[in-house]
């Protein structure tokens, strides 16, 4: 039996620490053996874990594969939408994934990241579909100790959130505010945790997040997370709906707006 009182995700952890793998050191071995350039990417880069946003634009012929990006696993995509210039990763999934993408995507030129998740319903409240601007994400993952010491949530950047005061009041549809449960052990969401979530003030659970924001806060890397709200866990039938083009357009014009915002 082992009577060890401290986990080992939170033993030998030097938080203001170099780390000896660098994103930069391995895209550059990456860059050699695929005999890629060094260009820029777009300014802004979106994570679409579902995949949905970057499906919807492929079948309408506004991507583009980008030549520059070195990453091993995934491909990025260019489009432009609303007068703005983005980048897209789909299919990034989960906490360390995430975070991964968003080292190497800073490494490449990039200077915001915006994560569009689906989420699960946690708050009564809500009714999906809707959107959550994740203001604080509770840490219920590993990645996120990594980064940060111990403490209930990671946050997003104060002074990005109040540039965002009234940047969705032109949409058909509301975006709230408020905090999200980031997890990366979806199918132990038992109904104890989902209480205590609930308990806390919790909106939607989300598998990204907590880790993005810490990484954020660590790196002082600008990052901000949207939970698209979707679904009850399939705890009844016609569940994960996201409405017209599995809710790519509404995301796009979530996204843009709260570019728009930023950038002014």
């Amino acid at each position: 039996m082992n009577n060890q009182t401290t986990p080992p995700i939170l033993e030998a952890k030097s938080h203001d620490e170099d780390s000896v793998f660098k994103p930069e050191n391995l895209l550059r071995e990456a860059r050699r053996q695929k005999s890629l350039d060094h260009g820029s990417l777009p300014n802004c880069c979106i994570l679409d874990p579902d995949g949905d946003i970057l499906n919807w634009l492929q079948m309408q012929g506004m991507s583009q594969r980008s030549p520059h990006w070195s990453c091993y696993h995934t491909a990025l995509y260019e489009f432009e939408f609303d007068g703005h210039r983005l980048g897209i990763i789909g299919q990034a999934v989960g906490a360390p994934f995430a975070v991964l993408l968003a080292e190497q995507l800073f490494a490449s030129s990039c200077s915001l990241i915006i994560s569009m998740t689906s989420a699960g319903q946690i708050s009564e409240a809500l009714k999906p579909p809707c959107f959550v601007l994740i203001d604080k994400a509770l840490r219920d993952e590993g990645t996120s100790y990594h980064y940060l010491a111990p403490s209930t949530y990671s946050l997003a950047d104060p002074g990005m959130l109040a540039l965002l005061n009234g940047c969705f009041d032109d949409l058909n549809f509301a975006v709230v505010a408020g905090a999200s449960w980031t997890t990366d052990a979806p199918y132990r969401e038992t109904q104890t945790a989902i209480d205590a979530a609930r308990a806390k003030g919790v909106l939607a659970v989300e598998m990204e997040a907590a880790a993005l924001y810490a990484f954020s806060q660590a790196q002082n890397k600008p990052v901000l997370c949207f939970a698209h709200v979707t679904n009850q866990m399939a705890q009844n039938g016609d569940d994960f709906e996201k409405g017209e083009a599995d809710g790519a357009l509404d995301a796009l014009a979530v996204i843009s707006a709260a570019y728009r915002a930023l950038q002014a």
